[in-house]
């Protein structure tokens, strides 16, 4: 038996108490330090942690997500959607629709201006733009607890990316679909059923989410001692991620259901959510410093012209998207002017997109390498600014406190 996974957890958690440490002195999110000390212990730096080590490791990142998405599917009530209407539904439709025509819009006039607009490259930009849809709920929960931030802009924010990660599934299925059918060398599927596949994937998540969120309710009303309904409520989230990985779900959208459909039916959500709390944060440091550490600084110098555009432009869509969203849905002003600038961090989920994406150009092709490089390079950019911006930007809403 090896046990060196417990060195590298214990060594995970002092650096990220730390950095998270060093990172308040300079008003900075606690997430982001986490993330700069996993940078210097982590390959790029001083290899501490090898890449090797990683795929030992995973298990943790899919845990945090786990806990994350069970986290802000608790704020996805139906009450809260009764009293501000469908404004936030409205809302993460179209900042994850513009994010992606932004990209793809731009990616086609880039091809256009350099004479290159071939098959082959119209696929590409539909793929890579599909994926500009996602938001990373992990690094956004982070700035909103450690902030304590309260008001009309944090509860839509919460709900808008418990919505988001749906909605790029959704529109990744569409045109990835429309991708392979405009392939002349490829066997057909049709339409129909490729984008067939991810509304059963968000099918299979919701059903296997709902029905362990209904256990937690009614397991919490068997079970009265703290400690069961700790355990009860983690046996839930493990055993929702694995379900929906074997059944072909997606494990953080069956997470965000078990949360949502627990607060949505339970009375005892506030205070099983509060034990739960006290649960996670070495879990969360663990996963930030890991992550830190899978982030290769190097990447970043081989991102070129299609990169840069792929940063730039999904900030726009999503910003310009937002707003829009907001103003047709006659959201609060103060969401129409701040929401996009929380939507900037990127993560697990568009890794999982970007792998899926490469495949479908095969191991020879470079553009299904690029479509990696592009998203591991961008996630580095949007996970060390993110945190920051949104941290600012719900400061300037006048959300968390002017001494943070």
């Amino acid at each position: 038996m090896t046990i060196e996974p417990l060195f590298y957890a214990g060594l995970m958690i002092v650096t990220g108490l730390l950095f998270g440490k060093l990172a308040k002195y300079v008003k900075l999110p606690n997430v982001t330090g986490y993330l700069i000390g996993g940078m210097i212990i982590g390959p790029s730096l001083l290899g501490v942690l090898d890449q090797t080590d990683f795929s030992g490791l995973e298990i943790i990142s899919t845990i945090a997500l786990g806990f994350i998405a069970f986290s802000i599917g608790n704020e996805f009530k139906i009450s809260y959607f009764k009293k501000v209407g469908t404004s936030s539904i409205v809302i993460a439709i179209f900042e994850a629709l513009f994010g992606v025509l932004a990209v793809l819009i731009a990616l086609l006039l880039f091809f256009l201006m350099t004479h290159n607009l071939t098959i082959e490259n119209l696929r590409f930009s539909l793929v890579l733009s599909a994926i500009a849809a996602a938001t990373a709920p992990a690094s956004t929960l982070l700035v909103v607890r450690q902030y304590k931030a309260k008001g009309p802009l944090t509860n839509t924010l919460l709900s808008v990316v418990a919505i988001d990660d749906s909605v790029a599934i959704m529109l990744f299925g569409i045109l990835v679909a429309i991708a392979n059918a405009i392939n002349p060398a490829a066997v057909h599927v049709s339409l129909f059923h490729q984008i067939l596949a991810p509304i059963l994937e968000i099918l299979i998540s919701l059903g296997i989410g709902g029905l362990f969120g209904l256990m937690i309710t009614f397991g919490s009303k068997w079970f009265t001692g703290r400690g069961n309904r700790i355990s009860l409520t983690i046996a839930a989230i493990f055993l929702t991620i694995y379900i929906a990985n074997w059944a072909g779900g997606s494990s953080l959208l069956a997470c965000m259901v078990v949360g949502a459909a627990f607060a949505n039916t339970s009375d005892k959500y506030e205070e099983i959510n509060g034990l739960i709390y006290f649960v996670t944060p070495p879990i969360f440091i663990m996963f930030f410093v890991l992550s830190g550490a899978e982030l290769q600084l190097n990447i970043i110098l081989s991102i070129g012209i299609i990169g840069l555009i792929y940063a730039l432009f999904r900030v726009v869509g999503k910003v310009f998207g937002a707003w829009f969203g907001a103003k047709i849905s006659h959201a609060d002003k103060k969401i129409a002017k701040y929401l996009g600038f929380t939507l900037i961090p990127q993560e697990g989920v568009s890794i999982g997109l970007s792998i899926a994406a490469a495949s479908m150009f095969g191991t020879e092709s470079e553009l299904g390498a690029k479509i990696r490089v592009v998203i591991l390079a961008t996630v580095l950019i949007y996970e060390l600014i993110g945190p920051i911006v949104t941290k600012i930007t719900l400061k300037k809403a006048q959300e968390i406190s002017v001494t943070a």
